[in-house]
């Protein structure tokens, strides 16, 4: 397995595109959009340029991790001959079962399909493609060039050999896979997605403020980042949206979003990709100072 195709130039997209290129492989990084092609190509650069800084890469490194990599504007062209797919686009179950249909007729037979969604099902994406044995879940963390785990679902007819071939290459990226079985939000966010859900109603419910809540996940139970602060770097409409897919997989009331996620969405306010969130991102993309609408 040499040639990959990351649909995607988004934050994860661009993320999963440096990594396969700067473990050696060819990738053919596709978006819709040739502006958001330039921009993930640049945060790619960018973050490459940081590992030459810290000496964890040479320039040659880096000038070779960016010539493996080719981006195109069409799915049909940019998944020509490779022996993998990875979809990374925006969390939505319509724009995933299209493009996995696109991918089915566009691709090589014995290409494998992977995709890189956080919580919707692989069972009900491979149910669109004729080749239901051959489509995976590849869920990386952010930023994926750093964050070690890949999540690797099986849907419902994964077979054996594809999910063997996956989680060995996932090791030759230096990544730790580890199999799950698919269930709305797997496991990373089956647990993780109730807790910022949880964080949030306990502002909502006047407990405590943004900063409090977070310092006590963040000194009582030694968490890096507080779940406030987490769920505007993952993004507010993305939790929400995980939280949506795992309430109506599972119809139990402990995954309903709380209803200040829902309306802070609704108002634009998505954490630091908008700006603000619990956060003022205005001035620094670091959470030094909390949203006007949560201050005291």
């Amino acid at each position: 397995m040499k040639n990959v195709a990351v649909i995607g130039a988004g934050t994860m997209g661009n993320g999963i595109a440096h990594t396969f290129a700067q473990s050696g492989f060819n990738v053919q990084l596709i978006d819709i959009s040739e502006a958001s092609l330039k921009r993930g190509m640049d945060t790619i650069a960018k973050n490459l340029d940081r590992m030459v800084a810290r000496e964890k890469i040479s320039e040659a490194d880096k000038a070779e991790t960016l010539g493996n990599i080719t981006t195109f504007t069409s799915i049909t062209d940019g998944v020509k001959n490779v022996d993998l797919v990875v979809e990374a686009a925006t969390e939505n179950v319509e724009l995933k079962l299209n493009i996995f249909k696109q991918l089915d007729e566009a691709c090589l037979a014995e290409t494998i399909l992977a995709s890189n969604t956080s919580s919707i099902s692989i069972t009900q994406i491979a149910a669109v493609t004729k080749r239901p044995e051959k489509v995976i879940g590849m869920h990386f963390m952010n930023p994926v060039p750093i964050m070690k785990l890949v999540e690797i679902i099986r849907g419902y007819s994964t077979s054996d050999e594809v999910t063997n071939t996956i989680m060995e290459l996932s090791k030759k990226l230096g990544k730790t896979p580890t199999e799950v079985n698919d269930y709305p939000g797997f496991v990373a966010n089956r647990i993780l997605m109730p807790m910022l859900n949880e964080a949030i109603e306990t502002l909502y419910n006047g407990v405590a403020g943004v900063e409090e809540i977070d310092t006590v996940m963040k000194l009582g139970m030694a968490h890096p980042m507080g779940p406030l602060q987490l769920a505007d770097f993952i993004g507010l409409d993305i939790c929400l949206s995980i939280l949506n897919v795992m309430y109506d997989g599972f119809k139990n009331p402990k995954y309903a979003p709380c209803p200040l996620l829902v309306n802070m969405v609704r108002a634009g306010k998505l954490g630091v990709k908008s700006g603000e969130g619990f956060y003022d991102y205005s001035e620094s993309r670091k959470a030094e100072h909390v949203s006007k609408q949560f201050s005291k």
